[in-house]
């Protein structure tokens, strides 16, 4: 594979999405032949599936296992299929996601989700992942007037703080992998900060 997997990461409210379209259009414009896509989605079948996560009740096994369902449908229809003829792919979230989310958040143990990660990723991992860290409370406000909530922007502080806190575990035990972003700044911080990471690239 000769090109790159990058994820951006965060809890909801972070304002990864708002950086992202930059940094695709900042890669573009030097020549780059970038695929945008997302999870849980990407994929006809994947989206489908994103709906059912997002909006209906289930047992947080098997959230878990339909965020991996549609990630193993996303990595071999879209991803690896850009990587190999030279295309970067930047993915609004990826497996990082389900550790925080259903690992930290809703407490799923974590060697279970590591089992359903090597069932279905085998050793396949973002090259780069940008972290967009910020204060629970202050992402609990920016969502507070954002569009309809789904169920998981819904949940309470102490959620998110545990999504929070996994995140930041993973970004301490790869730091060769994660880019944290300082996501509390002003706008134009926040961008120099991508940039920058850009720039390094």
């Amino acid at each position: 594979m000769s090109g790159k997997f990058i994820t951006f990461e965060g809890v909801d409210g972070a304002g990864k999405s708002t950086h992202l379209h930059g940094f695709v259009e900042a890669l573009r414009a030097r020549g780059v032949d970038v695929v945008l896509t997302r999870e849980p989605g990407g994929t006809p079948l994947g989206e489908q599936l994103r709906e059912l996560v997002l909006h209906q009740s289930m047992h947080m096994d098997t959230e878990a296992m339909l965020m991996f369902a549609a990630r193993v449908e996303h990595i071999e229809q879209v991803i690896k299929p850009a990587l190999a003829r030279g295309a970067w792919v930047v993915s609004d979230r990826f497996s990082d996601a389900s550790f925080a989310y259903q690992g930290g958040g809703r407490g799923m143990d974590i060697a279970r989700l590591e089992a359903l990660e090597r069932w279905a990723c085998g050793d396949f991992r973002p090259d780069l992942t940008l972290l967009f860290d910020i204060p629970v409370e202050v992402a609990k406000a920016r969502l507070a007037d954002a569009r309809e909530p789904d169920k998981f922007e819904r949940e309470q502080a102490g959620f998110f703080q545990r999504v929070r806190s996994a995140y930041l575990d993973r970004a301490r035990q790869q730091p060769q992998r994660f880019a944290v972003i300082d996501a509390v700044q002003t706008l134009e911080q926040v961008r120099a900060q991508v940039q920058a990471v850009l720039d390094r690239l």
